[in-house]
C-alpha cells in the first residue's frame, strides 16, 4: 500500500521526490519506494523528512505510533518531571552549556533567567562556538501581538514580557555575528519553552495564565527509536524556519 500522506505532503510543500532525496541524503528512487510501497525509512531519514515537510513523524508514518519498540524507546526518553522551573537544579542548566559539544537550541520568549543566573554565559557560548558547536537562540519578537497577549495573560501588563525580551536581547547582542551562533525572533504562540543541548532536552510546557517559572519541566534524553525528543525538536525546527534573524540596532 502506498503512502498517500507522504506523497500529498511533498506536493503541498511544492517539492519533488528528488528535492526530498537531496535534503535527506538518499537516492530519489528510495523516496519513490517510500511513497509507492509505504516502506518506513530509517529513523534519521524520517526525522529529516518530517522536518523538511513540517509534519510529525507519526502523521507521515502512522504505524510508528503502534510500534512497541517505538513506545518503549519513547518511555525510556523520559527521565524526570520537575513540578516547576525553579525545581530544576542550577547545575542542570549549567550542564547544558558546560557539556555542550555539537549543538545548543533554545526556544523561549525571553529566557532571561538563564542570563541573570550566569552573567558569563555569552562568553562561554562564544568559546563553545570557537570549538565547533552550533548555537541557535529563538527569542520572542517583543513587538509581536502574541508576546503582548501572553504578557497580559500572565498579569504583568503589556510591557512586562516585551521588556524582559528586550533585556535578554541586550545581554546577548555580543553573540550577533559570531560564527556558529544565530539568534532569531519568532512571532509564534509559545506552547513550550525548549532547551536542547546535544542529546539532552528540557521542555517547559505552558499553562494559560501562568508564567513559565510556575509550570512543570520535563527532562528528556534522546534514545534511538524514541519519538518524544524528536517530536519537540521538530517543533523547534518549525519555529526556526519561520523566524527572522535578529539584527542589533545601530
Amino acid at each position: 500500500m502506498g503512502n498517500e500522506r507522504l506523497r500529498g505532503s511533498i506536493a503541498a510543500a511544492g517539492l519533488t521526490s528528488a528535492d526530498v532525496a537531496q535534503h535527506v541524503g538518499v537516492d530519489p528512487k528510495t523516496v519513490e519506494r517510500w511513497i509507492s510501497t509505504g516502506r518506513t525509512p530509517h529513523r534519521g531519514h524520517r526525522w529529516r523528512t518530517a522536518s523538511l515537510l513540517e509534519k510529525n513523524e507519526t502523521y507521515l508514518w502512522p504505524s510508528l505510533a503502534e510500534n512497541p519498540q517505538v513506545q518503549q524507546a519513547s518511555q525510556a526518553e523520559f527521565v524526570q518531571l520537575f513540578p516547576h522551573r525553579g525545581a530544576v537544579p542550577q547545575a542542570m542548566w549549567n550542564t547544558l552549556v558546560d557539556d555542550l559539544n555539537d549543538s545548543l537550541d533554545i526556544l523561549v520568549y525571553s529566557g532571561l533567567f538563564l542570563l541573570d543566573a550566569r552573567p558569563e554565559l555569552t562568553d562561554l557560548l562564544i568559546d563553545k562556538a570557537k570549538t565547533g558547536a552550533q548555537v541557535r537562540f529563538l527569542f520572542g519578537n517583543p513587538e509581536s501581538s502574541e508576546v503582548i497577549k501572553r504578557s497580559e495573560e500572565e498579569g504583568i501588563g503589556k510591557a512586562g514580557l516585551p521588556g524582559r525580551i528586550t533585556t535578554a536581547l541586550s545581554y546577548t547582542s555580543k553573540l550577533v555575528g559570531v560564527q556558529g551562533i544565530e539568534i532569531r525572533l519568532h512571532d509564534t504562540i509559545l506552547y513550550n519553552s525548549i532547551y536542547r543541548s546535544d542529546s539532552t532536552m528540557l521542555v517547559n510546557p505552558h499553562a494559560y495564565g501562568s508564567g513559565a517559572p510556575f509550570n512543570p519541566v520535563m527532562h528528556l534524553q534522546r534514545v534511538p527509536g524514541g519519538r518524544m525528543f524528536d517530536h519537540y525538536q521538530t517543533s523547534f525546527e518549525r519555529v526556526w524556519s519561520s523566524a527572522k534573524p535578529y539584527e542589533v540596532s545601530q
